[in-house]
């Protein structure tokens, strides 16, 4: 039997969580790289970017799989807003509004999607404006989907980790499991809409205050699998530090760095302005903790206590494909 990093190598390598991002590319560079309009160039960005007066508008979209809808339609429903609000808050915005596209034949199971969608909406405090429903849809074949759009002053970015930088994550750790048709981590369940929105509102503050320049939400590729792909869109590498990840208590690291998260950040920051983005989680009572740095060299390294061992070597390896590329 290999070592433990080297089963962790592997376990992230093979989740389904970041294999599936694998057609990404293709889909990239024939629809979003094609400039027709003021957005801003998207080098894997969680939101488009666009220039609006003396701002920019932020536009994203994201559906849910279709083992939750079935398995865990109330679940779904308020994932939906859940992810998409937290796609406005990692690139530094706030939401506006958002609306959804919803197919479902089945009433009970399209009542229980559309309750969690509002549970989703009064927790977070954004309104859901509309949309369009397909009531005819089979039972076994709903769809959700939610477009959403914010705004922010300064953005955050997904390409713009820079060398010698320090990858800061961010979690709250005070939670429990969450849905079982993904793994996950729930940590909005018993929390107030204030202690929500506090919680989230570090993200704009941290980017309004130019304490760091990229950053993106832990999403179902889990805490590695996102942060490996922060640093493929930047064209950079990184040593990730496995004994610094913030861990709750009674989960293996295994599952943990797999969870999708409820409220989860990888933020790529300048050593000189670091403790005042931890400070600034910490008033939060979120976990922030230093788990690697950034690298010129294109390769994803994993230390965990004396083992060393690479993850990703961008030189050969793809998750989404997309890398910036400067003019």
């Amino acid at each position: 039997m290999g070592s433990e990093l080297q089963q962790l190598v592997e376990s992230i390598r093979d989740y389904a969580g970041l294999t599936r991002k694998q057609p990404i590319r293709e889909v990239f560079e024939k629809l979003v790289n094609q400039q027709y309009g003021p957005q801003l160039p998207n080098w894997g960005d969680d939101t488009a970017v666009i220039p609006w007066r003396d701002e920019y508008l932020l536009f994203a979209a994201d559906g849910m799989m279709s083992g939750l809808l079935l398995n865990e339609p109330y679940a779904a429903g308020k994932a939906a807003v859940m992810v998409t609000v937290n796609d406005i808050y990692a690139m530094g915005g706030r939401p506006i509004g958002m609306v959804n596209v919803m197919a479902s034949g089945d009433d009970d199971q399209r009542a229980a999607i559309v309750e969690g969608i509002a549970k989703g909406c009064r927790k977070l405090c954004v309104p859901m404006l509309g949309g369009h429903l397909h009531p005819d849809a089979p039972p076994s074949s709903p769809a959700l989907s939610v477009a959403i759009l914010g705004s922010a002053r300064k953005p955050l970015r997904s390409h713009l980790a820079a060398a010698g930088d320090n990858l800061v994550l961010a979690v709250d750790t005070d939670g429990r499991r969450g849905c079982k048709s993904v793994v996950s981590w729930d940590a909005n369940s018993g929390k107030t809409s204030e202690q929500l929105l506090h919680r989230l509102e570090a993200l704009p503050i941290i980017a309004e205050q130019e304490l760091a320049f990229a950053a993106k939400d832990i999403s179902n590729a889990g805490i590695i699998g996102t942060t490996a792909i922060m640093m493929e869109n930047s064209g950079k590498g990184a040593v990730i530090d496995m004994d610094a990840v913030p861990l709750p208590a009674d989960i293996p690291l295994a599952d943990w760095i797999r969870c999708f998260q409820s409220f989860g950040f990888i933020l790529s920051v300048a050593p000189e302005k670091t403790n005042r983005v931890l400070d600034i989680f910490a008033q939060r009572h979120i976990r922030a903790a230093v788990i690697g740095t950034v690298t010129d060299t294109p390769l994803v390294t994993l230390r965990l206590g004396g083992d060393t061992q690479a993850l990703f070597d961008f030189t050969r390896d793809e998750i989404t494909g997309i890398r910036f590329t400067p003019e």
